[in-house]
């Protein structure tokens, strides 16, 4: 038999009361642990998708590349990546980014164009913006 639960809004949010010979109530506190830091994640995975688009388009290079390049940019920022990311998404939508992000974008680009061969610096004769054929 299937049974379907019902939470409130909020569950999340509620305290979970837990001796410390509560097995059960730990549980259930680690495991809201896990689901927040999980919803954290998620949250940040949508910009960092979101990033990764526009440096394969603007590059133009493949996935892996372009997160390479974010991550860089994170390293060398002491930024958070899905930090970095927003940012790239603000700059892409009109707010400039700082001086220090520009920085690290013009030496993860130049360490992209000089470590992958499949990356192009110039703009393709064709319309698929993907790089060399």
């Amino acid at each position: 038999m299937h049974r379907t639960t019902m939470f409130p809004e909020n569950w999340w949010d509620l305290a979970a009361e837990a001796t410390v010979g509560d097995a059960a109530g730990q549980d259930v506190v680690a495991l809201r642990a896990e689901v927040g830091l999980l919803r954290r994640a998620l949250a940040g995975r949508a910009v960092i998708d979101q990033a990764c688009g526009m440096v394969m388009v603007l590059a133009p290079c493949r996935r892996g590349p372009a997160r390479k390049l974010l991550v860089d940019m994170s390293r060398q920022c002491n930024t958070r990546l899905p930090e970095v990311a927003a940012a790239m998404v603000a700059a892409w939508e009109g707010e400039p980014l700082s001086r220090l992000m520009r920085r690290a974008l013009r030496h993860a680009l130049r360490r992209l164009y000089a470590e992958d061969p499949g990356c192009d610096p110039s703009p393709p004769d064709g319309a698929t913006g993907r790089g060399r054929s």
